[in-house]
């Protein structure tokens, strides 16, 4: 796991400067501490760098990337992991192969040589993105797993196109602008993102599931966007009827789920687990633990609210599989102090401290020196375990079933949820036009942030404003998702799609993923999000994944055997840490980060939020006459104004070309 950045410019003959390229790879030094590598390649424009954390082959000097082939004509810079890439390697060998190191990432320029690219991403499994340039073609390919677990950005500046693995390392690079977009802005303040987009004008993501291809002809770059893997449902007439059998399910469910923690076990140092309250990682450890045979390393966070806090059924789990566990309890202080750190690596805002949380938890994995851990991220998004998901399914996906007893359903889900009203629920419903068009209803999971759009529009700065009146961010959203994955699918399957597609990718796999575990040179593995259990899980029946009242049934009853019956019986929990207004230290460290960032001096130097209406703001939330739900919501909304004053002070207001060369002189790398 590491960190990989690139140069492609449009004159074969405009050397990529190589300070730079080390400059890029030193600004991520938190993703890979162990090493650095660059090269570029002679009279084409090319240069690629890369920031190394060993997992696999730890030889510093064999496995140091970027690497190049054996003829001299490919060039890869890879993040991430591949599974499977010992019987891959076996394989290419016996066709007269030969590797140079004993590193997962040499097999794909040997696939890419021997089958080109479309089937080398038909072998690859597991969490990556990278760079690979053929000199032959005089073509970039830029490549990102099917769910966008690891994160890849690019942007074209005048001199050509400029790659990495966060931000911070594209604006390393001088000719790469540092500004803000309006439209990005306002998708920060509403926390729901255009699926591709960042917060800054020019730079894009490599969407999940896509390549993007940079072809130099006659001097000029083209960049087209190619997608290979999509969340491919059947069509609700092709899922057996509700009196088909469970157990295949069942059996299946386990099955996948067990090969897939198997794979990412993998590892030439200790793995250890993410253990939370859930059914989703006390599932990915226990398997762990009757895979291993051996006393595996838990680490749980604890909350100093009894109403989020999960450490007890934690406790309950890690005892039952004899884990060597680690419980970091955070109270109030432990949160906001850490608050500004936290934005430097997520790059984006967050609505809710959970994201300071998991950076906190990911730096003690460090300090016990842990590199790898299994988490159960995804398991909610293939198995309907959000009560959105839930509230979608009783609204539009049980049409055979009486008013009454769906009204009686949902009045339960709301009760049982009442905590995360205005953030993981809506305060009210809200319908977007678009939505609706695109897929015949406003899914649950995104009412809650394009709600907050008319609490959001009026805090943008005046002259900002103006410049995104008309625009409207559901219609910005809904246009980016494919009509063909949502034509004649089951209600449920729809809702699972957009969730996949926007709050998986743009939240839980950057805020509360990758950014904050590598932020700690941590990798995270998700083994849900193993494509091979997703395309099963796919094909799971929807009233098994939501039977009754009861969310993820076919996983419950897939891990039964193994978790503690109090867990087995229990509702799904939200993963969240208690908000603001839930603790008057908490808020008084608020209000003390706001009297930096907030105040208006701040404010009025960055040019992007209205000073009066922060103040208004702020008053609303202070109000005794404020319902509790819209408190979340403000909460989430607050978070935002000065997540976007820190955006600014961190990546417009620093020089960061200037912070990325001083960040290589103290590393002692060099060019």
């Amino acid at each position: 796991m590491c960190g990989i950045a690139g140069i492609f410019n449009q004159r074969a003959e405009q050397t990529p400067d190589a300070q730079t390229l080390v400059n890029m790879a030193a600004i991520m030094h938190h993703r890979g501490p162990d090493g650095f590598g660059y090269q570029i390649m002679d009279a084409t424009g090319v240069g690629f760098s890369h920031a190394r954390l060993s997992i696999i082959d730890l030889n510093e000097e064999r496995a140091r990337q970027p690497f190049v082939s054996a003829d001299g004509n490919l060039l890869l810079a890879h993040n991430g992991e591949f599974y499977d890439f010992k019987r891959i390697r076996a394989d290419l060998t016996a066709q007269g192969a030969r590797f140079r190191t004993k590193s997962d990432s040499e097999i794909v320029m040997h696939l890419f040589q021997r089958e080109g690219l479309e089937e080398t991403l038909k072998h690859l499994r597991g969490e990556f993105a990278f760079g690979l340039y053929d000199k032959a073609d005089d073509s970039m390919y830029l490549v990102r797993d099917r769910f966008g677990i690891k994160p890849l950005y690019y942007t074209e500046t005048d001199e050509g196109v400029v790659f990495g693995s966060e931000l911070k390392v594209l604006f390393a690079h001088p000719a790469v602008k540092r500004e803000f977009s309006s439209e990005g802005l306002y998708h920060q303040l509403i926390q729901v993102m255009v699926p591709g987009s960042t917060a800054f004008e020019g730079i894009r993501q490599v969407a999940p599931g896509h390549v993007v291809k940079v072809k130099r002809r006659n001097g000029k770059l083209e960049l087209e966007e190619q997608k290979y893997w999509d969340v491919n449902f059947p069509q609700e007439n092709e899922y057996p009827g509700d009196d088909v059998d469970e157990q295949p399910y069942i059996d299946g469910v386990r099955k996948h789920l067990l090969e897939a923690v198997q794979h990412r076990l993998t590892a030439d140092v200790p793995v250890g687990c993410y253990l939370s309250g859930g059914i989703d990682s006390c599932a990915i450890l226990g398997l762990s633990a009757a895979a291993t045979q051996t006393s595996v390393k838990a680490f749980t966070i604890g909350f100093d609210s009894d109403e989020y806090d999960e450490t007890p059924i934690a406790q309950e789990m890690a005892e039952a599989t004899g884990a060597d566990h680690h419980i970091m309890r955070l109270n109030a202080d432990d949160l906001y102090d850490h608050f500004v750190k936290t934005i430097w690596h997520t790059e984006r805002t967050i609505y809710n401290t959970l994201g300071v949380a998991k950076y906190l938890m990911s730096q003690q994995v460090n300090e016990v020196n842990y590199k790898v851990v299994l988490t159960g991220e995804g398991s909610d998004e293939l198995f309907a375990g959000y009560p959105a998901f839930r509230k979608d399914m009783f609204l539009h996906g049980l049409d055979h079933l009486p008013d009454s007893e769906r009204a009686a359903w949902q009045e339960l889900l709301e009760k049982n949820n009442k905590l995360f009203k205005g953030a993981m629920l809506a305060r009210e419903e809200f319908v977007s036009p678009a939505f609706n068009a695109k897929m015949g209803f406003t899914p649950s999971c995104v009412q809650p942030w394009l709600s907050c759009a008319n609490v959001a529009l009026p805090l943008i700065a005046e002259h900002r404003r103006n410049e995104v009146e008309d625009y409207d961010p559901g219609k910005a959203i809904a246009d980016t998702l494919d009509a063909t994955m949502l034509k004649g699918r089951h209600p449920l399957d729809r809702a699972q799609y957009v969730w996949i597609k926007t709050m998986l990718e743009g939240q839980i796999l950057t805020w509360g993923g990758d950014r904050v575990d590598m932020a700690n040179s941590m990798e995270a593995r998700p083994a849900f999000l193993d494509h091979h259990l997703a395309e099963y899980a796919f094909t799971v029946p929807p009233h098994l994944r939501i039977k009754g009242n009861k969310e993820k049934y076919v996983l419950r009853e897939a891990m039964k055997g193994l978790l503690p019956e109090t867990l087995y019986k229990r509702e799904k929990f939200a993963f969240m840490a208690p908000p603001a207004h839930t603790d008057p230290k908490k808020w008084q460290a608020v209000l003390k980060l706001a009297e930096q960032f907030l105040s208006r001096e701040a404010v009025e130097e960055a040019g992007l939020l209205d000073f009066a209406e922060v103040e208004r703001t702020f008053a609303k939330h202070e109000s005794d006459a404020v319902s509790i739900d819209e408190k979340v919501q403000l909460d989430a909304v607050i978070n935002h104004m000065l997540g976007v004053q820190i955006l600014h002070h961190h990546f417009v207001k620093t020089d960061v070309p200037e912070m990325a060369a001083q960040r290589a002189k103290e590393l002692d790398w060099h060019a």
